[in-house]
């Protein structure tokens, strides 16, 4: 009896037939008999970036979604751990499915990454990833920022960093960066824990943090508190504009100033959304410039969304941060030459704001 697989490659070499079919056989065999939950603890966080139970939680969530399709016979955890493994190492597809553990054909890896994909950003990165906060996960950003830099009101930091991609069939001018490679600009913002409370990825690399930050749903968030009474606020680099709910330091400002002291307390406090953007990238290889996302803007723009949740899964399962790769840490702002002043939207109430902070330090 002729098996399916053998079909598959009837017009093949018998020798170059009868390779592949082995191949296969083998793949499916690795597959159907493999189990990594049976890892050791410490080899399961390498290589799919989550543990256990975070593992076992997301298996829950996503199953009932997968549908009837042409992957129907690989198992759910299979199809978790093959998407988990891409996204943290961030390598070829090819590479990913030849893993022991897994044992996929390269097209059925990229059929498998597209469902894991559509289930993670439907059912995880709207209940992991949320910008508003309650009364008491503000008052314990408020007070966490003021201890370490003194400045009051503050509940989350924002700042844009290049999610490399390789150059898109359309618009490829856009995509291009002041870096000199292809990229989107994904302005991430986090609270006091390090925890991403927003993500907003779908602008070209060439694309400026001042048009991220005016067209995107959290000013508008914060606006909202703002005009309702609501004092807190987020830190920006100088990339943002100056507003009442949104505070930038000081340009120019000499070192030895009061000017200069503010600024260094900003940085200071604004320095947990760089630290958490290279956590993000150095956990989630995938997103790393160095590595590129060999996909169009739109499912590169999943990946990331998906890489955000991912993380603060991590975050809440108190797993362990990894060391942070150098290249991930660089941000958009270095990309820029600054903005004039009359270029940004610099309000009186931001000004006046910003000088109460300078007054009190």
């Amino acid at each position: 009896m002729i098996s399916s697989v053998d079909l598959f490659f009837e017009d093949e070499d018998e020798n170059e037939r009868a390779e592949k079919v082995l191949v296969c056989r083998l793949r499916r065999s690795f597959r159907d008999n493999s189990n990594p939950v049976q890892l050791p603890d410490n080899l399961f966080m390498s290589y799919f970036r989550v543990n256990k139970h975070a593992f076992g939680y997301i298996l829950n969530i996503i199953t009932p979604g997968f549908k009837t399709t042409q992957s129907s016979a690989i198992p759910p955890y299979i199809k978790l751990a093959c998407a988990l493994r891409f996204l943290g190492s961030g390598s070829y597809q090819n590479g990913v499915g030849s893993d022991f553990e897994l044992g996929l054909a390269q097209s059925t890896v990229s059929v498998v990454l597209s469902e894991v994909l559509d289930l993670l950003e439907v059912k995880m990165c709207p209940v992991w990833i949320k910008a508003d906060m309650s009364t008491s996960e503000k008052q314990e950003a408020r007070n966490y920022f003021f201890e370490r830099a003194r400045l009051p009101g503050i509940v989350g930091c924002v700042d844009g960093t290049h999610i490399g991609i390789i150059a898109p069939v359309q618009l490829q001018h856009q995509f291009l960066n002041r870096k000199g490679f292809y990229s989107l600009n994904a302005m991430v913002a986090c609270d006091n824990n390090g925890i991403i409370r927003f993500i907003d990825s779908r602008y070209p690399g060439s694309t400026h943090d001042s048009f991220v930050w005016n067209h995107s749903e959290l000013k508008d968030l914060l606006e909202s508190w703002w005009l309702n009474g609501e004092r807190s606020r987020y830190l920006g680099d100088s990339g943002y504009p100056l507003q009442p709910y949104l505070i930038t330091p000081f340009r120019n400002a000499n070192s030895d100033s009061r000017e200069g002291l503010f600024n260094k307390k900003h940085a200071k406090a604004r320095n947990i959304v760089e630290r958490t953007i290279g956590i993000l990238k150095s956990r989630f290889r995938s997103v790393l410039n160095e590595r590129k996302l060999h996909y169009s803007p739109k499912k590169a723009i999943k990946i990331v969304n998906v890489c955000c949740a991912l993380h603060n899964i991590c975050r809440k399962n108190n797993i362990p941060d990894p060391e942070i790769i150098e290249e991930a840490n660089i941000h958009m702002e270095n990309g820029y030459e600054p903005i004039e002043l009359d270029m940004v939207n610099i309000t009186s109430e931001g000004n006046r704001i910003r000088n109460e902070m300078l007054s009190a330090l």
